[in-house]
C-alpha cells in the first residue's frame, strides 16, 4: 500500500494546539495532522472523535453528555434509554395491558358448581336412604322384596347401563334433562338395592352404620378442604388399589370366614374414604393439581354419591361381620 493511495485529509488546526508537531510521530488523542509525515502507517481512523463524514465534510465534535451516543457504545451516565414496544413497530403501549385476574369471576363459577352438585347429592341421599329406612322398617315391603327377586335384577341392570353411560358418554351427562334422566334412574335403582341388602341386618345396626357413616363423610369433607396435601395427584395409585381390591374380592367370594370378610370391608372402606377425599378436591379446584369442569356437575355428583354409598356398605359389613 502506497502513499498516495491514503486519502488526503484536511489540516484540522486546534486554537488549543501550542506545539506544532512536525516530526514523523503520530498525534495523540486525535489532534495535529493526519496522516503523519513519517512513520508507520495508520491502522485505522483517528482516535478519540467519531469517523469523518461523507463528502469530505468533519463534523465538529460535540461536548460530552449532548446528543445520542455513536451506535453500538454503552449509553451515557444521565442517558435513559427507552424500553422496547413489545407490539413491533407502531404499537400503542396500553398502561393496563397487565395480564388480567379472573380469579373472581372463577372462584363465582366454582362456588356455584360446589353448591349445585351437593344439592344433588343431598337429593340422592335423602332417597337413598329413605328406600333403606322403608326396607328395614316396613315388613310389607320387605314381604314384597322377599318374593319378587326378580326386581333385583333388573335394578341390578339398570344401575349398570345408567351409570356406565353417565361415565363414557360425554354427551349423556352434558345434556340437560337428559342427565337429570339417566342420574334419577341410577338412584332409584342404587337406592332399591341398597334397601334390599340392608333387609339382613337388624334396624340398630343399620342406624348405627348410618351415623358411622356420616361422621367419617363429614370429617373426611372438612379435611379434603383444609389439607394442604393435594390428592389428587393419587388418581394412578387409587387406581391400582382398586385392581387389587377387586381381585381380593373375587377371591373372598369363594374363600369365606369372617375374618376375610373383616378384612375385605375394612380394606373397602379405607380405600373409599381416600376416594371421597381425591373427589372432593377434583370439585374444590383451586390450587390443586387436577379439577373437575364446572360443566360436570352430573359426574362429580355420581362420584361423591358412589364413595359414600360404599363407605355405608361397607362400614354396616364389618358391623354385621362383627355380630356374627
Amino acid at each position: 500500500m502506497s502513499w498516495q493511495s491514503v486519502p488526503q485529509y484536511p489540516q484540522y488546526q486546534d486554537p488549543n494546539q501550542q506545539y506544532n508537531y512536525g516530526g514523523g510521530y503520530p498525534p495523540q488523542g486525535g489532534y495535529g495532522g493526519y496522516p503523519p509525515q513519517g512513520g508507520y502507517p495508520p491502522q485505522g481512523p483517528p482516535q478519540g472523535y467519531p469517523p469523518y463524514a461523507q463528502g469530505g465534510a468533519q463534523p465538529y465534535p460535540q461536548p460530552y453528555g449532548q446528543g445520542p451516543p455513536p451506535g453500538g457504545y454503552a449509553p451515557q451516565p444521565g442517558f435513559i434509554q427507552p424500553p422496547p414496544s413489545a407490539g413491533g413497530y407502531g404499537a400503542y403501549d396500553d398502561p393496563e395491558s397487565q395480564p388480567k385476574n379472573f380469579s373472581f369471576d372463577d372462584q363465582s363459577i366454582r362456588r356455584g358448581f360446589i353448591r349445585k352438585v351437593y344439592l344433588i347429592l343431598m337429593g340422592q341421599l335423602i332417597v337413598t336412604f329413605g328406600a333403606v329406612a322403608l326396607f328395614v322398617y316396613h315388613e310389607g315391603t320387605k314381604t314384597f322384596a322377599r318374593n319378587n327377586m326378580w326386581l333385583f335384577w333388573v335394578a341390578l341392570g339398570v344401575m349398570l347401563v345408567t351409570m356406565l353411560s353417565m361415565a363414557c358418554c360425554e354427551s349423556v351427562r352434558r345434556q340437560t334433562p337428559t342427565n337429570f334422566i339417566f342420574l334419577g334412574l341410577f338412584t332409584a335403582a342404587q337406592s332399591f338395592l341398597m334397601g334390599v341388602s340392608a333387609t339382613k341386618y337388624a334396624p340398630k345396626e343399620v342406624l348405627m352404620a348410618v351415623g358411622i357413616t356420616a361422621a367419617v363423610c363429614l370429617a373426611l369433607t372438612i379435611f379434603a378442604l383444609q389439607t394442604k396435601y393435594d390428592f389428587t395427584m393419587m388418581g394412578g395409585i387409587l387406581i391400582a388399589c382398586m385392581v387389587v381390591f377387586l381381585i381380593f374380592g373375587i377371591v373372598a367370594i369363594f374363600v369365606k370366614g369372617k375374618i376375610i370378610t373383616l378384612v375385605y370391608a375394612s380394606i373397602g372402606a379405607l380405600l373409599f374414604s381416600v376416594y371421597l377425599i381425591y373427589d372432593t378436591q377434583l370439585m374444590m379446584g383451586g390450587e390443586h393439581k387436577y379439577s373437575i369442569s364446572p360443566e360436570e356437575y352430573i359426574f362429580a355428583a355420581l362420584n361423591l354419591y358412589l364413595d359414600i354409598i360404599n363407605i355405608f356398605m361397607y362400614i354396616l359389613t364389618i358391623i354385621g361381620a362383627s355380630r356374627d
